[in-house]
């Protein structure tokens, strides 16, 4: 009768049969975590010679770019081909530990693409597009090599933007910590190079024709002051028409707010902005950078020149402040009126020395002029052009330049782009949310103003959740109301008391999501609303004393929301803000 054993020759083969795949699994496990090791260094290589590859560009070390080239296309095969056997395909399916192989495979194909694909028509642009001979004659620059290169950072920024969007869409966090590390280097890497070649491409492509290649051009550049801040950067104070010929470019007029007088019938703007600023920015030429989206400013800021001055223009260009800054880093000292600005003081100047020092507001729009045309002069006539293009690139990343055109081809290319200052659409790269800030004190206490941003997702209740959080500092200094010149402080000129500034402060959500929850320093309070392509917009009226601050809550859910790819806009500020980011906390 049996006892309910197996046989001994039977527990003998299914001993074996255990020991065998004990023995196999721990033989797999050990190939992944080799491999794993070798493709972790495999991938921290290619992000630190992407580093070096840089510098040797920047340097024009093309012989020694292209070592690193092939290097980083070395180091990325290899990564590829460590992850992409059939035992770490199979590990991708085992829980918990699945998304760490996953996310390095994806990383390393991505690295594999970019360096076969993007690196090459990168040097090639690079070498014929050298920023120390770009044939800077006086004002005229030689425009022949921006068309030669338009062709390969093409090609070069279609690979990095879908491979960005690739690299986005992994997540990191999923992963242990060396892994996470390596996968965040790559990822940051691919980030940075689809920028700079996306802003490359995009210059290359628009900036012959823009500057004349085809016949005479003709531009609007208005210069906004962050300290009283406007959407799009600051209000506008000096102007000036330039013209652009085959390159050339000269200054040809000075201008300033003060001669566009308040019109007595405002010009036509967008239900969003008549629901945000009622008639202001239709009635006054400094209020139309308070229009959220540039390219309807920019039309507007263009048919009030000529309505103004006659004749026609191309196009309108608006810098701030801080790009004043960038400038001179690259050009060297420039003086105006009884100042001499370089780049430790210049923002000091402009934005409150001046109004101490000059206290006739008609003499300050001439100083402020003089200063325009010293500094466009002094970057026309650089003999570092390539310190002048790291400037101007710098600040088109910081969202300081933005661009329309009066032609239609070059606004559509610039209205995809950060140039044209429309606000961001949500894709499957990145979900955005944002904020536009609009003083409404009268005069500069945005010298002293700070902001600092939190982001936080998840889900509560079954329902996915974007946290956003906006706060809002006077850092001014205690005594203001007497210590500051009465033109800085405006007191009571607006209602409002010197020293204290008093902004609106306009919250978005992503495209189609709705707001749920909306305070403001743990407390609710009326807000005035709008929608902005899709976007619900909450604007609060915050009025701050010096060393006040305040916090603006909004949760919202539904489409977009509870992304943890979601990105801060927001109008350029003279200090950029800190922006933490965080899982959603329910209960708070």
């Amino acid at each position: 009768m049996s006892d309910g054993r197996l046989p001994r020759h039977h527990r003998r083969w299914l001993g074996w049969t255990i020991g065998t795949l004990v023995v196999l699994l721990l033989v797999a496990i050990g190939w992944v975590a080799v491999r794993g090791i070798g493709a972790t260094n495999e991938l921290q290589a290619v992000a630190e010679n992407t580093s070096e590859l840089k510098t040797a560009v920047a340097a024009r070390d093309l012989d020694g770019a292209e070592l690193v080239a092939d290097r980083i296309a070395g180091h990325a095969a290899e990564a590829a081909d460590l992850t992409s056997d059939p035992i770490w395909r199979g590990f991708e399916f085992v829980p918990f530990l699945g998304p760490n192989f996953s996310a390095v495979r994806e990383i390393a194909e991505i690295a594999e693409t970019v360096s076969a694909d993007a690196l090459t028509p990168v040097l090639d642009a690079a070498e014929g597009l050298d920023p120390a001979d770009l044939g800077f004659t006086g004002t005229t620059i030689d425009l022949a090599p921006f068309a030669d290169a338009a062709a390969p950072l093409g090609r070069a920024d279609e690979t990095l933007s879908d491979a960005l969007i690739r690299a986005r869409a992994i997540d990191a966090g999923a992963t242990l910590p060396p892994l996470e590390d390596a996968v965040g280097e790559v990822r940051d890497a691919v980030e940075e190079a689809a920028t700079l070649v996306g802003t490359l491409h995009g210059a290359a492509v628009l900036l012959p024709s823009m500057l004349g290649a085809d016949g005479p051009r003709s531009y609007v550049v208005a210069m906004q002051n962050n300290a009283e801040v406007r959407s799009s950067g600051g209000i506008i104070g000096a102007m000036a028409l330039i013209t652009a010929d085959n390159g050339t470019i000269r200054i040809v007029h000075n201008a300033s707010t003060s001669d566009f007088p308040r019109r007595e019938v405002p010009l036509e703007t967008s239900e969003t902005t008549v629901s945000l600023f009622d008639d202001q920015p239709g009635l006054y030429m400094q209020n139309l950078t308070s229009i959220p989206e540039f390219t309807e400013a920019g039309p507007l800021i263009a048919e009030r020149w000529t309505q103004r001055f006659g004749g026609s223009v191309d196009g309108v260009i608006a810098v701030d402040t801080v790009v004043a800054q960038h400038l001179i880093a690259a050009t060297g000292p420039v003086s105006f009126g009884p100042f001499t600005a370089d780049a430790d003081n210049v923002l000091s100047i402009l934005m409150s020395e001046i109004y101490s020092a000059i206290p006739d507001s008609e003499t300050q729009d001439a100083v402020f002029a003089e200063a325009s045309s010293a500094l466009l002069a002094a970057a026309l006539s650089s003999g570092e052009p390539q310190a002048l293009l790291g400037a101007l690139s710098q600040s088109s990343d910081e969202g300081r330049v933005r661009i329309w055109s009066a032609h239609e081809d070059e606004q559509t290319r610039l209205a995809s782009t950060a140039l044209g200052g429309a606000l961001p659409t949500d894709d499957d790269d990145a979900t955005w949310v944002g904020v536009l800030f609009n003083d409404t004190t009268g005069g500069k206490m945005d010298y002293y103003a700070d902001a600092a941003f939190a982001v936080a997702t998840g889900v509560c209740a079954g329902e996915k959740i974007t946290r956003f959080q906006v706060t809002w500092t006077n850092n001014a200094p205690a005594d203001a109301a007497t210590a500051l010149p009465e033109y800085v402080t405006a007191p009571g000129w607006y209602g409002v008391p010197a020293g204290e500034t008093r902004t609106l402060v306009a919250v978005y959500g992503p495209q189609g999501a709705t707001p749920v929850r909306i305070d403001r320093d743990g407390t609710e309070e009326q807000v005035q609303t709008a929608v902005i392509e899709g976007r619900t917009v909450l604007q609060h009226s915050v009025q701050l004393a010096p060393g006040e601050s305040t916090t603006i809550t909004v949760d919202f859910t539904g489409d977009g929301a509870g992304d943890r790819l979601t990105e801060v806009a927001h109008t350029p500020l003279i200090r950029t803000p800190e922006v933490t980011r965080e899982s959603i906390d329910c209960g708070s």
